[in-house]
């Protein structure tokens, strides 16, 4: 044997074992779903309809899109695992990078992977089925003739391709013996990957004309989520920065959304998301207009009820794959040194908008001309809420009191302050700042507040208009408006003349 050659062994992989490895890369049904759908972007569909059976002994779900379809050459390529090296030249609209997307994304749901296809109105089919492989050891895929006995075959009407998933291992719950509870825990998932797909490519069913993508579940088209409610007036946006790197140019602008005072409940849930808004704060990272992160903020900040609107969209484009480190799922990326360094400034001046708009809110406890009910006290870096003992209201009972309950009225004023359950409203108030709203005072509680306060603020030389605009905007008085805007009348009606 010649000194110093190598010997070499054949190390291909047993088809059996690999292919079962591929499914455990971490694909929930949402983000197998999302990965076909950038499949059918690539080839130019304009309308994805999701279908699924969950009520069958033998439940399936099919993807249909009306894409440029495949020619049966193509279609073997692409059921090839690898099918592209991602090092490869992409076009921009290209969604796709490793070549795994279909088959890594299918097998992480099913065990039988069907692909129908039309290009030009030839048909072309090939399965995958786990099961053979595993008998086999073979890297085959069947090849079909015709679209008989394929489930939702008769959905699919010219060019186009349908991918069908039979036999769902990972979707059924593992409920294959009690059908109603497969179908209930397959529909729960379902609901899951709506809010996902509505997420993940809202940019591309937001647009009109060329390139506008609607996308159905069982005949019900999905209404996309715009996580930065930019079409909202109360929306704060700022102007987009540029930053040129090697393989390409990274976008960024800022958001601040609206305060939930702004906004409808369902608007501001939706915005929110089932994790709430605490966790929905952060970059947005887009790659060709596909959301790939959302909420995070990537270690360049923390998580908190004061920077709960601030949002950050990030654009990059397919060639700065390898820069950023995304994963085959595109769910998941890192961020490039240089980018960091250009974020973390902009998150240290961005954040502070949001905070501004919350403290907007509470500075008008400490807002003496408005006369607060609790005073606002800061005291060796502690915030301490305080009734407000020289509210006129309280001080006008008071004065009513005999000499001898005055201090007794006080001390109780003082123990209201004393109890105030603050850990129980840190808690609530965590995530959740919202659905945490001050009682309802009876209406004739604040009538006798409003005999106070008028001739404390006239005295005060607050105009008439002033007062009427103050009241308006204070909480107590802001929800029974309407009732008590009437009385506000009489009371300076009765006053000094501006």
């Amino acid at each position: 044997m010649e000194v110093g050659k190598l010997i070499k062994a054949d190390a291909t992989p047993h088809a059996s074992a690999l292919i079962e490895s591929l499914r455990d890369i971490g694909y929930t049904l949402s983000t197998a779903l999302a990965d076909i759908v950038d499949n059918s972007i690539t080839a130019g569909a304009s309308k994805v309809h999701i279908h699924a059976d969950t009520l069958s002994d033998a439940p399936s779900i099919a993807i249909i899109d009306d894409g440029c379809g495949m020619s049966r050459t193509e279609l073997i390529e692409a059921l090839r695992l690898g099918s592209k090296n991602p090092r490869e030249d992409r076009a921009s609209t290209d969604l796709g990078r490793f070549g795994l997307g279909l088959k890594s994304a299918s097998f992480s749901q099913c065990r039988r992977l069907t692909i129908l296809t039309r290009c030009d109105g030839v048909l072309a089919g090939a399965r995958w089925d786990l099961d053979e492989v595993a008998e086999t050891d073979r890297w085959e895929v069947s090849l079909i003739e015709d679209d008989n006995n394929i489930p939702h075959a008769h959905l699919f009407l010219g060019n186009g391709t349908l991918v069908l998933w039979e036999k769902l291992d990972r979707v059924d719950g593992g409920y294959q013996q009690d059908a109603s509870k497969r179908a209930q825990h397959i529909n729960s998932a379902l609901a899951d990957a709506e809010r996902h797909l509505r997420l993940v490519f809202h940019r591309f069913m937001e647009r009109s004309g060329k390139g506008k993508l609607s996308i159905s579940i069982n005949g019900r088209d999905l209404v996309p989520i715009d996580p930065f409610a930019s079409k909202n007036p109360a929306t704060q946006v700022d102007p987009e920065e540029t930053l040129a790197l090697a393989h390409g140019v990274v976008r960024i602008r800022s958001f601040t959304i609206p305060h939930h005072n702004v906004l409808r409940r369902e608007e501001w849930e939706e915005l929110g998301g089932p994790e709430g808004h605490l966790r929905s704060q952060g970059f947005y990272i887009y790659r060709g207009d596909r959301l790939i992160i959302s909420g995070s903020w990537l270690g360049l900040a923390r998580q908190t009820e004061l920077t709960k609107l601030c949002r950050i969209r990030v654009d990059i484009p397919n060639t700065m794959d390898s820069d950023w480190k995304i994963d085959v799922k595109k769910a998941s990326a890192q961020l490039p040194p240089a980018v960091r360094e250009r974020l973390k400034k902009i998150v240290e001046r961005f954040v502070q908008t949001s905070k501004r708009t919350y403290r907007k809110k509470g500075q008008k406890l400490t807002d003496e001309t408005r006369v607060p009910m609790w005073h606002r006290v800061l005291t060796d870096g502690t915030i301490i809420y305080q009734p407000n003992l020289d509210h006129p209201a309280l001080v006008e009972f008071q004065e009513r009191l005999p000499d001898s309950l005055r201090q007794d009225f006080r001390n109780c004023i003082s123990l209201v302050g004393a109890g105030l359950p603050v850990d129980s409203l840190h808690a609530d108030m965590l995530g959740h700042a919202e659905t945490v709203k001050a009682s309802i005072a009876e209406t004739d509680a604040l009538e006798q507040a409003l005999h106070s306060m008028v001739p404390h603020l006239l005295d005060r030389g607050i105009s008439k208009s002033s007062i009427r605009s103050m009241l308006k905007t204070t909480d107590m008085f802001r929800e029974e408006w309407e009732r008590i805007e009437p009385v506000l009348t009489e009371i300076l009606q009765q006053g000094e003349p501006e």
